[in-house]
């Protein structure tokens, strides 16, 4: 763990060291090989799952594909950010790299903390950088409500979350994650026991977002430049996910009735933001709804509480980190060419950059689930363990795959097919750099179903 965090502690000096001709590459240079580094954590030489660096911090098989992610991802936002930030002065530069590196040590002490309370006061921490990065470098003047709303709604969320935390400390003792799945069930009866339980949930569901609950976060992502809404689809909306699979261990007894309306309403949200997608005319929003979508299903899968929902969901959730990512990125390159992020304004791209427009078909097949791509793996074990729970599920679910596989279609036809405007002239073609970005989200999306056991968790 500790190989992880010091070398990502390093890159503030790095940065605030470093001359400005050599700021963007020596650090994309210093996060990548922490990137590097990081894959060694899929080895797995114990038998037990945990593996600590001292006490508070360790990983396993659940934690160690999202911490990889997250490590993957710092290159990546800093590639992707270098065009519309190099322009301002070089503090702001400094500053805006320093707010990506503090993320993704808050956000490797989230993944690694083996107590709950810590993983609760890094998940809140990563408000702060978060909140920074969409109302400092947003692009419209709704940053600030953009801004307001995330803001509000996770801390409306999460207070609840640590109130149950410090009442379970109370009953247990403890809120190690090794030890609490070693301790006696709690006896859950009476209606403060049912409040308790909704506490330990509400903030997870607020992060996922579960539809209802959602409003957030196509405003955030909409105002927030790219490497925030890189770093919000492909991370952020993943604690919750995490948060959730932590959690289910413990508030067992009351889930068997408790969750029936959470799943209904996951899996009618679905249905009803792949419909938005469908009527989107905004590119970063229709990429937005989407993932509120994708994040339905993954509610789902863990709710049931079956290693087949717990395995589809973390599959979905790698898979989905960097597919939504990569359609972000690709959004961008777009609007910083046409100035607009209105897709019927900005169609026919093909003709112009053909290479482009395979990046784009495929992002858009490993978002619609095509097989044999990994998304596809983790929706087909979701549908399958939710089936397998209650057969009216595969209608919700069934209809919600039709939709998604129309708005894929939908956004790359718009985008890319069809006459190109009259007004479209004297676009700079594509950079090297560019293609780099796009080959490293989508390279690993593809080579992991060669390998799917690195993230499906110790379900098997």
């Amino acid at each position: 763990m500790l190989k992880i965090l010091i070398p990502t502690m390093m890159l503030f000096p790095t940065i605030w060291l470093t001359s400005p001709k050599w700021l963007w590459p020596t650090t994309t240079f210093q996060s990548l090989i922490i990137a590097l580094i990081s894959l060694a954590w899929i080895k797995w030489p114990l038998e037990t799952g945990w593996m600590n660096s001292n006490s508070y911090m360790g990983t396993d098989p659940l934690s160690t594909p999202l911490l990889v992610l997250t490590c993957w991802l710092l290159p990546l936002m800093i590639l992707a950010s270098q065009n519309h930030i190099k322009t301002e002065p070089i503090s702001r530069q400094r500053n805006y790299i320093t707010l990506m590196a503090s993320l993704q040590m808050f956000l490797i002490m989230a993944f690694g903390a083996t107590e709950i309370i810590m993983f609760y006061i890094m998940f809140e921490a990563t408000l702060i950088p978060t909140l920074i990065i969409i109302t400092r470098w947003g692009n419209q003047a709704e940053r600030l409500s953009a801004g307001t709303y995330f803001l509000f709604y996770t801390l409306a969320g999460s207070l609840p979350l640590l109130v149950a935390l410090l009442l379970l400390h109370k009953d247990l003792g403890t809120l190690s994650m090794m030890m609490i799945q070693h301790t006696h069930p709690l006896a859950l009866s009476s209606w403060g026991d049912k409040l308790w339980w909704t506490a330990c949930l509400v903030a997870f569901l607020v992060k996922m977002p579960l539809y209802g609950v959602h409003l957030w976060l196509p405003k955030a992502h909409v105002e927030a430049p790219v490497a925030g809404s890189m770093v919000l689809a492909a991370i952020l909306l993943k604690l919750g996910g995490y948060g959730m699979m932590r959690m289910m261990i413990v508030l067992d007894p009351l889930s068997k009735n408790l969750v029936y309306p959470i799943i209904a309403l996951a899996l009618w949200g679905v249905i009803m933001t792949g419909s938005i997608c469908l009527r989107q005319t905004d590119l970063k929003s229709l990429i937005a709804y989407s993932s509120v979508s994708h994040m339905g299903l993954v509610a789902g899968g863990i709710l049931i509480q079956t290693p087949w929902g717990f395995t589809g969901a973390l599959v979905l959730m790698i898979a989905h980190g960097l597919v939504s990512s990569a359609l972000f990125c690709l959004a961008n390159t777009t609007y910083e060419r046409t100035h607009s992020r209105t897709m019927i304004l900005a169609r026919g791209l093909q003709i112009i950059f053909p290479l482009t427009a395979v990046w784009w078909f495929t992002a858009n097949l490993a978002n619609l689930a095509l097989p044999p791509l990994p998304n596809l793996m983790g929706e087909l074990m979701i549908i399958t363990a939710m089936f397998n729970w209650s057969p009216w599920t595969l209608v919700l679910t069934g209809t919600g795959t039709l939709i998604t596989a129309a708005y894929s279609l939908y956004l790359y036809l718009m985008t890319q097919r069809g006459p190109l405007p009259k007004h479209i002239i004297n676009l700079q073609p594509f950079h090297t750099r560019e293609h780099l970005l796009l080959a490293l989200h989508l390279l690993p999306v593809i080579l992991l179903i060669a390998k799917p056991e690195i993230m499906w968790g110790w379900w098997y």
